[in-house]
């Protein structure tokens, strides 16, 4: 799959890191909201914990569901995660790879945090990442990106959104098959919060002992600045 080709080096194991850092209890049920192709999902249910990925693309959980051995525990749903249903009793509910940087409203975002909510047991936590502001404003608009291999290539435009601290990306691929090479456009919308709001409906949703962490080396993240990628922690009662 071209999400996998073009992903080949994201720091997977450093999600699955963090995420063991910050559980409770060994074994654990998670819940993976934007699994995409379950490779942080696969890496949680090799490392014992029993995992359940939910993704709003059914070929991107074809592709995960392939990947998986018959042996690991693990269950794919197709939904939106703005609006789940009959997912109750996890232990920690995990979104990686700024996947929340995906719902570009605060109704959106609130709607995601509260069935997080429901879905973690009391004790339980949420742990997600999102791209700061900073990084989306300072090193992603207006920039363009490009890549190109024997049989794919890729030209990458970030541009401003029609939202504040929205960024636009308009993606062109071309895929070579049998000698020709085959053209597929996509957009995709990302928006940036800052922690003030984040915190505040975190807050209005329940959780509580939210701590904010600067990238994958769990310094405390004080500010909007304090990293590209800002991870968040949260516990419900």
């Amino acid at each position: 799959m071209i999400y996998d080709r073009l992903m080949r080096d994201a720091p997977y194991d450093d999600w699955v890191s963090f995420t063991e850092k910050h559980l409770t209890k060994k074994n654990a049920d998670i819940l993976e909201l934007g699994c995409g192709t379950g490779e942080i999902t696969l890496r949680l249910a090799e490392k014992g914990h029993r995992v359940t990925g939910v993704d709003v693309s059914g070929d991107m959980l074809t592709v995960a569901n392939e990947k998986a051995a018959e042996a690991l525990n693990i269950k794919w749903l197709r939904q939106d995660i703005r609006s789940l249903e009959g997912l109750e009793n996890f232990d920690c509910v995990v979104s990686y790879c700024d996947v929340l940087n995906y719902m570009n409203t605060h109704t959106d975002l609130l709607r995601v945090f509260h069935h997080a909510f429901e879905a973690i047991k009391p004790g339980g936590c949420f742990i997600f990442d999102v791209h700061s502001i900073e990084h989306l404003s300072r090193d992603m608009a207006g920039e363009t990106f490009a890549e190109v291999y024997d049989d794919i290539s890729y030209i990458w435009f970030c541009n401003e959104g029609d939202r504040i601290n929205q960024v636009e990306h308009d993606l062109t691929f071309f895929i070579e098959e049998n000698g020709v090479y085959e053209r597929f456009d996509e957009y995709h919308y990302q928006t940036g919060y800052a922690m003030a709001d984040l915190n505040a409906l975190l807050n209005e949703t329940g959780f509580e002992h939210i701590q904010a962490f600067a990238d994958f080396s769990g310094r405390k993240a004080m500010d909007d600045s304090a990293g590209d990628r800002l991870f968040f922690v949260c516990e419900k009662s």
